[in-house]
This record gives C-alpha cells, sequence and structure tokens, in this order.
C-alpha cells in the first residue's frame, strides 16, 4: 500500500471548513481502498498536510469544486515514511508541533537523501529540547516535510541547523479547540 500526500490551500480559515476538507480527504481515501493516516493543519488553519494510503496509483483525485473554502489542492504526491513506523504514527494519532518543508535540491536523488538522513540523525542530540519525530519525503524528491516537537521555532531551527538541513517553511502547528490536531 503507497502513502499520498496531499496539499490543502485554505481560504476561509475556519476550523469547520479544514475539518470538512479533511474529513472530505478522508471519504476519498476511503473509496478508493485506503485509510487517512494523518493530518495536519498550519497553526493560522491556512494551510492542511493530509497522508493518505491507498493501492490504487495516484489516489484519491479530489475536486476543488467538492471542497468548498479550499483554494488550493497540490497532489496527490507519492511519498516515503522515514524515522517512523506506519502504525506508532496511527495509535499517536500524528501528533507533532512543527513542521518543516525542505525543498531539495533536483541534484539529491532519494538514495543520497537516505544516506544523508542516517548520517546526519544522530546530531539532534545536539539540541535535546527538540524531538525529531518523522519525515514524509516525496518519491520524486521534490520536497520533504519533517515533523518535530520542541518548545519553540527557534530550537526547532537550531536542530535543523545542527544536522546541517535547510529550512524551506516553517510552521508551527494547530492544535484544535481542544488542543487535540485538528482531524
Amino acid at each position: 500500500m503507497a502513502l499520498y500526500l496531499i496539499e490543502l490551500g485554505i481560504g476561509a480559515t475556519d476550523r469547520p471548513t479544514v475539518e470538512e476538507a479533511i474529513a472530505e480527504v478522508s471519504r476519498r481515501a476511503a473509496t478508493a481502498g485506503g485509510e487517512l493516516i494523518e493530518s495536519q493543519v498550519t497553526g493560522d488553519l491556512s494551510r492542511a498536510y493530509v497522508v493518505v494510503s491507498s493501492d490504487a496509483p495516484g489516489a484519491p483525485r479530489l475536486d476543488l469544486a467538492a471542497l468548498p473554502g479550499i483554494t488550493t489542492v497540490a497532489g496527490p504526491d507519492e511519498v516515503r515514511l522515514v524515522g517512523a513506523e506506519l502504525d506508532d504514527i496511527k495509535r499517536a494519532k500524528g501528533t507533532a508541533d512543527y513542521l518543516v518543508e525542505w525543498d531539495i535540491p533536483e541534484d539529491l536523488g532519494m538514495d543520497d537523501y537516505l544516506a544523508r538522513k542516517k548520517a546526519r540523525a544522530p546530531l539532534y542530540a545536539q539540541v535535546p529540547e527538540v524531538s525529531f519525530l518523522r519525515t514524509y519525503v516525496r518519491e520524486d524528491t521534490a520536497k520533504c516535510l519533517c515533523f518535530y516537537d520542541g518548545p519553540d521555532e527557534s530550537a526547532v531551527l537550531r536542530a535543523r541547523e545542527a544536522v546541517s538541513t535547510p529550512v524551506s517553511r516553517l510552521f508551527e502547528l494547530d492544535r484544535g479547540a481542544d488542543g487535540q490536531p485538528t482531524p
């Protein structure tokens, strides 16, 4: 079963719109024989990152018209999970404090990316207040999404510096009205 990343740009930044869009992605994944693995929403509710599993290539396809309040849909793009087990993410409901996007240089292929990540991962110990949780790297290695727990953005940036890996975008993630991730 393959994993796919779907990115949603949200125009109406209210919690019900975000929750309904994620629910629609989940329904589409189920229709395609897959399931919602996790969803993460930026703190300002302007973007949602949704990971689904599916047996169907490229599934699920989404129609913007079926997603009121959503301004853009990117993906589905096949991704590889690095640094965590899928069952653990499902059990933990995919919680994280911060998301870092890195636009991977074109000359860095998957094998080199994975070797680099493995070699540098022990350096996270230099920033003990930050916990690296997991990465989804697109199979075309256009970018990766790295998830962290940490006290603040500056600590996450220090962790990225420790592993000598750039940051293209950094987002604090929404914890929802009840302190839990937006479903």
